[in-house]
């Protein structure tokens, strides 16, 4: 059976695209080991790594699926995959200990949302740009705002600051990518990333921020698409 060279293409991308989260997930090592070899204390390394990770492998991986991809089985497929590589690291000890704690599952989490919300919504939009929005504020509005938090409270913490922070980068996002839409609803992307800035400062025991940030922005995703444009 010869293979038809579109799913080729994706098959390579899906590849080095794994490749490429692979390598940063393994890569990442390096600054932890920089940043505790000057005296910050491990678990602030961790979290500054673990944003670190969220914006090199799932913001860029974010970015690359409406690029390369002509359909949501390959980043579905990938997500997935990720998802029990870092719970099977969990599971037997063998933690990536410069992002991953034993205090909680969160990037495994990431990995989940991220699969499941990308295709979820490429499915039922049948648009990738809108698809990414709620893994792009996953990645980048999140990653900043931890990132944001670390350097200000020097703790984990669900600081206002690290809010807005994440808005400002956030609305652009639902702006730009809203316009891309057919039709266009950048008001509903800008509306979607507050909604993710707001519900990002919450979790519910094993409901974390991941869970909350893509599950809200794709409810108003939805509901802007079915409503129309504002303006």
């Amino acid at each position: 059976m010869t293979l038809d060279p579109p799913f080729l293409t994706q098959l390579y991308w899906a590849a080095g695209l794994s490749l490429y989260v692979l390598a940063v997930l393994r890569l990442t090592r390096l600054p932890y080991q920089a940043m505790v070899r000057r005296g910050m204390e491990p678990i602030r390394a961790v979290y500054y790594n673990r944003k670190i990770v969220h914006m090199l492998a799932g913001g860029v991986g974010s970015i690359a699926v409406p690029l390369v991809f002509v359909d949501p089985w390959f980043p579905l497929i990938c997500g997935l995959l990720l998802t029990l590589l870092t719970n099977f690291t969990h599971v037997t000890g063998l933690r990536f200990y410069w992002f991953q704690t034993d205090e909680n599952r969160n990037d495994v989490k990431f990995a989940l949302m991220w699969s499941l919300s990308i295709a979820g919504l490429w499915w039922l939009l049948n648009d990738p740009w809108l698809a990414i929005l709620p893994a792009l504020y996953m990645a980048f509005g999140d990653g900043v705002t931890g990132i944001v938090r670390n350097a200000v409270i020097r703790q984990r913490s669900k600081s206002p600051i690290g809010s807005v922070f994440m808005l400002i980068v956030s609305a652009p996002l639902g702006w730009i990518i809203g316009s891309l839409a057919q039709p266009a609803i950048p008001v509903w992307g800008v509306i979607s990333a507050i909604i993710a800035t707001i519900v990002e400062r919450y979790e519910f025991g094993p409901i974390d921020d991941n869970i909350l940030i893509t599950v809200a922005a794709s409810a108003v995703l939805l509901f802007g698409v079915y409503w129309g444009p504002v303006f």
